[in-house]
């Protein structure tokens, strides 16, 4: 049954790359008009959102972005994020890792293998719009304790003057505590961020607030606090074996696992290169998003995606129907998830300078030799089956 489950899933992701984003929700031209209360409520309560991989700011990337102001130097990564910039701002709700601490010039920029970069990326990325942002890394404790704090104090500057959910790295026990849940267009929602560990940097004692290492029981314990409080709860999870295009026995034991506490979208990241799409029950799990920006060597590590999702309320009569029958112990979603479409992006560079990411699909071979067939390659990345 399962199988069968994902062969359908799958196929609607082929559908999703062939058509790569759509610019306005094609949802409404393949369903019959409803009644017109009903179509209000549908459009009062829905969400748009688009999620992306790891941010992996190495040396040539902000080198790139430099430039002088008034013989200041600053960092401009906008022209960057051009080719793709449309294919962001036209969604509800935006997602991407944040690989490298922002820790800001003070603290002495860095690349591999201890990163700290420009907190002027953060800028960029905001104006991008992206509002979900993930600090749980491998490399959050790149700069230590002093690295996460002033990171952190820069991103809660940016949540003062506006609407973003940051989440996997914390300033104290009492602010990981802090229930963090968001509302938009009537739908109330949550995102959770963690990682598999920091490369091997210990976290100090008694400040494992600094960044969430999950454990089973540790996704347990947040998950439950916030369920029944949210319509939709969004999990980051950094994972994953690098550069391998499956998934690990590890990431599908936890996909399962967090799907089975209710989880809604399992946001995957880390392997540096895309793997599978796959729906378990009603959660949807992206295994892994492959780098959003990096300087990494190989088109492996060059092609990312971006993936989207609508979200529908279940209004009342559906909710019930679907308590009805709900059985001990399973939770009942909230939301409906549809039209997920995946596009394929390209981070382009010429020896470490001009760095661009286009949509794949309207790469040239001048760019990347056989595009097309790298195109097709990887689309099928997406919708491989695993044993």
């Amino acid at each position: 049954m399962r199988q069968n489950l994902r062969a359908f899933w799958l196929c609607a992701v082929v559908f999703g790359l062939l058509c790569g984003f759509p610019l306005e929700s094609s949802a409404a031209s393949h369903e019959a008009k409803p009644p017109k209360a009903k179509r209000l409520f549908t459009r009062a309560h829905s969400l748009s959102l688009v999620m992306a991989g790891d941010a992996l700011l190495h040396t040539p990337v902000y080198n790139d972005a430099q430039k002088l102001e008034s013989s200041k130097v600053v960092y401009d990564f906008a022209p960057m994020f051009a080719p793709i910039a449309p294919l962001v701002a036209r969604y509800d709700l935006a997602f991407y890792n944040q690989e490298t601490i922002l820790g800001g010039v003070e603290l002495g920029l860095s690349s591999y293998p201890s990163f700290n970069s420009p907190q002027e990326f953060g800028d960029c990325m905001l104006k991008l719009g992206f509002n979900l942002i993930s600090l749980a890394n491998n490399h959050t404790l790149d700069k230590g304790e002093k690295g996460v704090r002033a990171m952190l104090e820069y991103w809660h500057r940016q949540e003062k003057e506006r609407a973003i959910a940051i989440a996997g790295s914390y300033v104290s026990q009492e602010d990981r505590a802090k229930p963090r849940i968001y509302e938009k267009n009537g739908i109330s929602y949550a995102l959770l961020a963690y990682t598999y560990g920091t490369n091997g940097i210990p976290i100090p004692k008694g400040k494992e607030y600094l960044v969430n290492v999950y454990t089973k029981e540790m996704l347990a314990q947040d998950i439950k606090a916030l369920r029944d409080k949210v319509d939709l709860l969004l999990v980051s999870m950094h994972w994953g074996i690098e550069y391998d295009f499956t998934p690990s026995k590890e990431q599908r034991e936890l996909a399962a696992f967090l799907a089975s506490l209710g989880v809604d979208i399992v946001i995957g990241n880390h392997p540096h290169v895309i793997q599978p799409i796959e729906k378990i029950g009603n959660t949807l799990v992206i295994y892994s998003h492959g780098n959003l920006i990096s300087a990494q060597k190989g088109t492996n590590k060059r092609v990312g995606m971006l993936t989207s999702v609508r979200i529908h309320l279940f209004d009342t009569k559906k909710r019930e129907a679907l308590l009805a029958r709900q059985k001990a112990g399973e939770f009942v979603p909230r939301v409906s998830l549809s039209d997920v479409r995946a596009e394929l992006i390209y981070t382009h560079h010429e020896n470490g300078k001009n760095f661009r990411i286009y949509p794949l699909r309207k790469v040239n071979d001048k760019i990347l030799p056989n595009a097309k067939q790298v195109y097709k390659d990887y689309t099928k990345i997406l919708t491989q089956a695993w044993k």
